[in-house]
């Protein structure tokens, strides 16, 4: 099947997939990430609960949706069926291979951003107190995010809920480079690291790949 135009899921999937790839997610993060009303995002969240494919957790001040085996299940399913009603399954496979050449970068990058080697330790922590340090992790994250549009672009041609990575990815560059680091390889917040884990686990699990039968070094 060729493709002749982006493909948007459709909102039970996106809804789905949201709370997978995020891991753990509330209703108005689902429905900013997947461009569907907070009324109707809330409801199909709901409808899932019943369904056993969600559940509401709460941990350390937070809350929010996540899968179950029943929904991981049912969202692996659906995303196998649209992979292959859509034609894009070459694509998203080519994109996965370039993409885990990119990562082996990435991982050495956030690496450098949380370790900077002494003699006699290479485990340091990085105290940024080195703007040349610093300044070549953040120019190699530039040029991974460069390739990384071009990357999301082509696969967003294909399946429009790949849209939407790259330009996260630059506004945490943007804040990482503006002094708060924590936009680099933070969590809690939508960092350079977290979005790169969230495209990660978007394209294995679209392929349906476990994440421990990836490529060696993959994060």
């Amino acid at each position: 099947m060729l493709i002749t135009m982006t493909h948007a899921s459709a909102p039970e999937l996106s809804v789905l997939h949201a709370v997978r790839v995020s891991g753990v997610a509330d209703e108005a993060a689902v429905s900013r990430r997947t461009g569907i009303d907070l009324d109707t995002a809330s409801e199909l969240l709901g409808d899932f609960e019943a369904y056993g494919w969600v559940t509401h957790v709460e941990f350390a001040g937070t809350s929010g949706w996540t899968l179950t085996e029943r929904g991981r299940a049912q969202d692996s399913r659906k995303l196998g069926e649209e992979l292959d009603q859509t034609g894009a399954r070459a694509t998203v496979e080519q994109a996965h291979k370039e993409f885990e050449t990119l990562n082996g970068r990435l991982v050495r990058a956030c690496t450098d951003w949380q370790l900077r080697p002494v003699e006699g330790d290479r485990l340091t922590s990085n105290d940024h107190s080195d703007p040349q340090w610093d300044g070549r992790v953040l120019d190699e994250l530039t040029a991974i995010g460069a390739e990384l549009t071009r990357l999301t672009g082509v696969l967003a041609s294909a399946l429009s809920r790949f849209d939407g990575y790259a330009d996260r990815f630059d506004a945490a560059l943007a804040r990482g480079r503006a002094g708060d680091g924590r936009w680099v390889t933070g969590v809690g917040v939508a960092s350079c690291h977290a979005v790169w884990m969230e495209l990660h686990e978007d394209l294995l699990s679209t392929l349906g790949i476990a994440r421990g039968a990836a490529e060696p070094g993959s994060r």
